[in-house]
């Protein structure tokens, strides 16, 4: 027993020491492959090249993934482990800034934002979320806060930092693009770069971020409380094909919009022992569950623990702790769009559940006249769940009810951001699209190469050439709609042509058709292939300006 209690006394104090490198370790490991970029350090495969994915990296975003790779190869040495492969040499093979960029990246690159902005005093649309559109990335700039401490924007919106007054979206016709809109292939690619740059745009702005490993829990296979998200849409889309959110959680929101005007919704507890009764009744019926008996009380106590008891936390284990570094940016504008990046980075689940929930929120807080429930009640009642698992551990009495207290003002503020401005969080900036379609466009370069020569052997043999109008011809496209006619349609495109004249075309030639129905959905031009995958357009989106920049798509109307 002597010996076996030395031995434990000696093990007890070597895990602090081989610990900390473990978790860094993981923890590099985790962000490499969140960027699509583990291959570089494994041996494993991934959805997409590693050389694709740093080929389309501008500076700063190039330096962020070398600093990661430098950290991990140093953590490896200090473990007396060999890494996979050395930083230098992976950065030699591949150079983001080499001669083999396109001129495209190249321009993306050279980009600076200061250029863009000559006037030295705000516009009179100076609340308008204008940075969406711009060709560079958010962490280009902020860089001159490294310099001076601000940047153009925190000077153009000094003065003017209302977080109540949402900033003014851009028109439709600039073709932005919201995160539903693309394909799953698409979003992919999206994240990995969506997550190298919000960690460059964090760096820059010299906030430190604190990154956790994902806690294993215990989860449930049936019922609706503790069961993860995709659990639930799996079982909800046997039902309801293409539902994006848990029916469950659903008809909670139906009940509560309901009862808008209901004073102190959300805020005024119901009775423990029914929502323990109603808990238990809705794991056991699922969907043969009694809404008629749910009063409002109910349903706001089951929304809450809907949400906290949610095996990965809606903002998910991994970047909670992110969330929380938002506070310390000095500029609204600035938090919004880490937010924006942030919550672009979700899962779709989470993405569109916390959408449906935002949602409501705001039609809370536009009754509070009636409901008592202004923005900052609504957000700090929803703080705890959202929040629940950063709380404080190990703590004494009042230093773990004081920490509590500044978590909880600290998440209404994030939740009161996230509501107010929830317009612009789901929408993919210019940036980030473009360096999607570069990704796109490197990966299949070897396919359209093959697919020009299948044109050309075409061609010779002399075989539709009178159907490929838009090979022939500038500005002109070939609409296909499947459920209207077997015939393609040729367009020729103005500066004044948008998506919704070209559907609004198709529906009044085939009204008579018997594949639609007056009920059927509505209708969506789609761009398909060359340099995306899929992207469904805006009605009001300009197509000659998506022409421009994919001229060798395919337009598809469903």
């Amino acid at each position: 027993w002597t010996v076996k209690r030395a031995w434990l006394d000696v093990r007890s104090l070597s895990l602090p020491l081989i610990c900390p490198y473990l978790a860094e370790v993981e923890l590099e490991e985790a962000w490499l492959a969140e960027a699509g970029l583990s291959s570089l350090v494994t041996e494993e495969d991934t959805p997409l090249s590693a050389e694709v994915l740093l080929s389309t990296l501008t500076r700063q975003q190039a330096a962020t993934v070398r600093k990661r790779l430098d950290k991990y190869t140093e953590t490896l040495k200090s473990r007396n482990r060999q890494p996979v492969k050395d930083v230098r040499d992976i950065f030699t093979e591949i150079d983001p800034l080499g001669e083999d960029a396109s001129p495209s990246q190249h321009t993306l690159l050279e980009t600076h934002p200061r250029s863009s902005h000559t006037p030295t005093t705000p516009a009179d649309d100076s609340r308008q979320a204008d940075w969406l559109l711009r060709e560079y990335p958010y962490s280009e700039g902020v860089a001159e806060h490294k310099q001076r401490g601000t940047c153009w924007d925190c000077l153009r919106f000094h003065g003017d930092n209302s977080d109540d007054h949402p900033f003014g979206l851009v028109s439709p016709a600039q073709g932005l693009t919201w995160a539903d809109d693309l394909s799953s292939h698409d979003l992919t690619s999206l994240g990995f770069i969506c997550h190298i740059e919000l960690s460059t745009f964090l760096q820059t702005l010299g906030v430190q971020t604190k990154r956790t490993r994902s806690r294993r829990l215990r989860t449930r296979d049936s019922g609706v409380f503790n069961v993860p998200l995709n659990s639930l849409l799996e079982n909800d889309r046997k039902k309801f094909p293409g539902i994006k959110v848990p029916v469950f959680f659903q008809k909670l929101l139906w009940v509560l919009e309901s009862s808008l005007q209901t004073e102190g919704i959300l805020r005024v507890p119901g009775s423990a022992a029914r929502l323990k009764f109603l808990r238990r009744e809705a794991d056991r019926r699922c969907g043969g569950f009694d809404w008629s008996t749910v009063r409002p009380a109910d349903a706001a106590g089951l929304l809450k623990l809907f949400i906290r008891e949610l095996p990965t936390p809606l903002l998910t284990h991994t970047h909670l702790p992110t969330y929380r570094s938002v506070l310390g940016i000095p500029s609204v504008v600035h938090q919004v769009q880490a937010l924006q990046l942030l919550i672009l980075l979700l899962p779709e689940a989470h993405r569109e559940t916390l959408r449906a929930l935002l949602v409501f929120l705001r039609k809370v807080v536009s009754h509070q006249d009636q409901n008592r429930m202004s923005l900052w009640n609504v957000s700090m009642v929803m703080s705890p769940n959202l929040f629940s698992c950063l709380r404080p551990k190990n703590k004494s009495s009042a230093a773990k009810q004081q920490q509590e207290m500044e978590e909880a003002v600290g998440g209404a503020y994030l939740i009161r951001l996230m509501i107010t401005h929830q317009d612009l969080l789901w929408t993919v900036p210019n940036f980030l699209l473009s360096q999607v379609r570069h990704m796109n466009q490197a990966s299949s370069q070897k396919e359209l190469v093959l697919s020009k020569t299948r044109r050309l052997l075409r061609k010779k043999n002399g075989k539709n050439d009178m159907n490929r109008i838009t090979d022939l011809c500038e500005g002109v496209i070939r609409v296909h709609a499947p459920l209207h006619t077997k015939v393609s349609m040729a367009i020729q495109l103005d500066g004044q042509m948008r998506a919704k004249d070209v559907t609004c075309r198709f529906e009044c030639d085939n009204r008579c058709s018997p594949l639609l129905s007056l009920d059927s959905p509505c209708q969506h031009l789609y761009e398909v292939g060359g340099n995306i995958t899929e992207r469904r357009l805006h009605p009001d989106c300009v197509l000659l300006e998506v022409y421009r920049v994919n001229p060798h798509c395919d337009w598809l109307i469903k």
